[in-house]
């Protein structure tokens, strides 16, 4: 055998996998580039609209916090401004009523004077969101009152409020204080459908 045509023999094999991957290269498909862009444009558009709803819940979130501290950045004072008014209260009361209609000269001044201190005083505390609450009369609600003891009474719905021993007040839809008071038992429930009122009626005649 001639040595060059060995040398040939090789030089056609060595070169055989270069003509197979020539064509397997020029086959690949080139990435369309209008897909890559609409793929780029999907993607920014999905980042706005998230980054948009983050922003607007920011803004909701910034917006109810601001709302909050204009509400009850007064609480603290506020709350130490009850005592004050527990104690013009008490003032009021420690006069008898008989001896408060029919007060004259300095002592009917003194009386006018408590009296217009606490109405004032409650006006500045409901202009800035404090309102007092009197709930005399009212179902008792564990959200806004503190029962101290109960008051047997028939012929009033049971749970009702018929004493209050201390006033309660909140601010905005916070309780500062809840009210202190005496609340009915052994009365009827409360009932929609009038049971309650006849067993009213009932328990009256009986007594």
């Amino acid at each position: 055998m001639n040595p060059n045509d060995t040398e040939n023999q090789n030089a056609a094999l060595q070169a055989e996998p270069v003509n197979d991957a020539a064509p397997e290269a020029a086959s690949a498909p080139e990435a369309d580039p209008i897909a890559v862009l609409e793929a780029e444009k999907a993607d920014l558009k999905d980042k706005l609209l998230r980054l948009m709803a983050d922003m607007e819940n920011l803004r909701r979130r910034t917006e109810r916090e601001i709302a909050d501290a204009r509400t009850y950045a007064v609480a603290n004072f506020a709350r130490d401004m009850l005592n004050v008014a527990d104690n013009v209260r008490r003032a009021i009361e420690s006069v008898p009523e008989e001896a408060s209609k029919t007060a004259e000269g300095a002592f009917k001044g003194l009386i006018d004077g408590i009296d217009l201190t606490e109405r004032d005083l409650l006006k500045n505390l409901e202009r800035h969101g404090v309102k007092r609450l009197d709930p005399e009369g009212q179902k008792f609600d564990p959200n806004l009152h503190q029962a101290m003891f109960e008051i047997p009474n028939a012929e009033v719905p049971n749970g009702t409020v018929l004493q209050v021993v201390q006033s309660g007040y909140v601010i905005g839809e916070r309780v500062l204080r809840p009210a202190l008071v005496g609340v009915s038992k052994g009365g009827p429930k409360a009932a929609a459908n009038g049971a309650g009122s006849e067993t009213a009626d009932n328990s009256s005649a009986a007594s």
